[in-house]
């Protein structure tokens, strides 16, 4: 099944488009063998053909919808037949919902939870257990810098779940460093991707300055290289280091004048 045994692999879920898939990418070059996660098939298959002619590692998919409970570990099994080890996971599925609070239906809020959050803790619990016994391991959670802001009028549980996943990666850092194990919280601001227009809320995203959307390359290029390395957070570009700053340095009183152009993080042209 596996064309290079001796090389390792990384796992990234939501991999067929965007920021995840481009992460892919970047991995490969670097000569991972890669896992692609998503719910549609036919993106998938075009996805793994794109990265098979361009690098020559061995590439899966494994189709996926982590709003069920089955999902991690239906993507864990899939991985355990695989020859050689994973040694990178790339949290990184994720969505927007296009309604108001009081308009999304309790369900939807669920299945928005799990694929944001609970999805994050249990393929995290899952792989984890494999790299102690590994030696060792990287993961990754594509966060927001609204992990960083107060809620957004537009997507009020964005930012906080956000702000969840970073905490919990700090906890990941914590308990499995000295054993190996790195987790990265990459917190990007708006970047070119399908995000906005999947997820039904690109009206809502058309007013977004120019200056603040940037190119997903430069967001997975910097991502990638933040996770090798091991960092605890990465803010990619230095337009978004400045915001994060400001957010942390700038009264709670003044948040409500920026917290509208800060979630979701993703922009269609």
């Amino acid at each position: 099944m596996d064309k290079n045994p001796q090389k390792q692999w990384a796992v990234v879920t939501g991999g067929s488009s965007g920021i995840g898939f481009s992460m892919a990418r970047y991995l490969a070059q670097r000569g991972y063998n890669i896992v692609l996660t998503a719910r549609g098939e036919k993106r998938l298959q075009k996805a793994v053909a794109t990265l098979k002619n361009e690098f020559d590692v061995e590439v899966n998919y494994c189709i996926a919808d982590l709003a069920s409970s089955e999902a991690p570990n239906q993507i864990y099994t899939f991985c355990k037949k695989l020859k050689g080890k994973v040694s990178v996971l790339v949290n990184n599925a994720g969505y927007a919902l296009p309604t108001s609070f009081h308009q999304t239906p309790m369900e939807e809020e669920e299945k928005f939870l799990r694929v944001l959050g609970i999805s994050v803790i249990a393929l995290t619990k899952l792989f984890l257990n494999d790299m102690l016994i590994q030696g060792g391991g990287k993961i990754a959670i594509v966060s927001s810098v609204a992990a960083f802001a107060p809620p957004s009028a537009i997507q009020p549980l964005y930012g906080p779940i956000k702000t969840f996943v970073n905490r919990f990666s700090e906890g990941i850092n914590t308990n499995y460093n000295a054993k190996g194990i790195t987790s990265t919280a990459i917190c990007p601001g708006y970047t070119i991707t399908n995000f906005h227009t999947a997820s039904g809320v690109q009206e809502q995203m058309d007013r977004v300055p120019s200056f603040m959307k940037k190119e997903v390359d430069r967001i997975a290029s910097e991502g990638v290289d933040a996770l090798l390395k091991g960092k605890k957070v990465c803010v990619p570009t230095f337009t978004f280091k400045i915001i994060v700053f400001l957010l942390r340095v700038l009264p709670h009183s003044l948040f409500s004048l920026v917290s509208r152009f800060l979630a979701p993080g993703r922009y269609e042209d």
